[in-house]
């Protein structure tokens, strides 16, 4: 795995996708090692602010160069990058994290499942599905994703890569209720879920993977500190003992965030 660098980006372009959601495209080196469901760390330019944010990535370009984030306005650090403007420069650490297991997709039935803030970085599982699999192309690729109403960000772009399936808790667009609601009243099945959302979600997800006879790979989101796994801030439960820990416990942001989803007790 390349090594984690602390590195100058410059911002190429920013927009609003929906209420409290941010588009911000970067250029950087560091696209050369992005993959599927990794993530990046943030700086605030607030010296008050130690930390990077943690923000999953959407998308990526290596022969250009450029990282794609979308976002959620959630407190005063990434209400500052909401501010960031073209041509102007952010320190960003990567890349982070383990990504999805793309080559489990081999002439299977895919599902990825999303939720929320957690739907963006299922977009560039999309793509790299589509467009770097080679020998690992899958048989076929269904995809849902939740909402809360009908600001369905991202959802006309999933659908270059496959049959969508949006669900929406006031009905709005879509089956009224969760993803799982939305599977089932669909009759979705597959050979492997890719999934990436709340806590509440993935449980479902796992839940839904036993039942159809599934392999689950699931995507956790959590609130981390250091992201290199020093603080040990961002912990789930597994059923393996961490060589880090030596107890039942995973670091997140190192040992995932993706993770097979028989290997944690959620």
């Amino acid at each position: 795995m390349p090594k984690k660098k602390k590195i100058e980006a410059t911002v190429l372009s920013q927009r609003v996708l929906a209420d409290g959601i941010m588009d911000l495209l970067l250029e950087t080196s560091l696209a050369e090692d992005a993959g599927p469901g990794q993530f990046i760390g943030v700086y605030p330019k607030n010296k008050s602010t130690l930390l990077p944010r943690p923000i999953s990535i959407c998308g990526y370009d290596r022969e250009n160069q450029t990282l794609r984030i979308v976002y959620r306005i959630a407190g005063s650090g990434t209400a500052e990058f909401a501010l960031y403007q073209p041509s102007e420069i952010v320190n960003i650490l990567g890349i982070l994290g383990n990504g999805f297991p793309i080559d489990k997709a081999a002439g299977k039935n895919i599902l990825i499942i999303g939720g929320g803030i957690g739907v963006p970085p299922l977009l560039g599982l999309a793509k790299a599905l589509k467009d770097e699999n080679g020998d690992s192309e899958p048989t076929s690729v269904t995809m849902v994703m939740g909402y809360r109403n009908a600001d369905t960000f991202l959802a006309d772009e999933f659908k270059e890569y496959g049959k969508l399936l949006i669900a929406t808790e006031d009905g709005s667009v879509g089956t009224k209720g969760n993803v799982i609601d939305a599977c089932k009243e669909n009759g979705v099945k597959a050979d492997v879920i890719y999934a990436c959302g709340p806590m509440p979600m993935l449980r479902g997800v796992a839940a839904y993977a036993k039942e159809t006879g599934a392999k689950a790979y699931i995507s956790l989101e959590e609130r981390m500190a250091c992201g290199v796994g020093a603080c040990l801030g961002c912990i789930c439960k597994t059923k393996n003992v961490d060589e880090h820990s030596h107890v039942n416990n995973a670091r997140i942001c190192t040992d995932g965030p993706v993770f097979d989803a028989d290997e944690l007790e959620l």
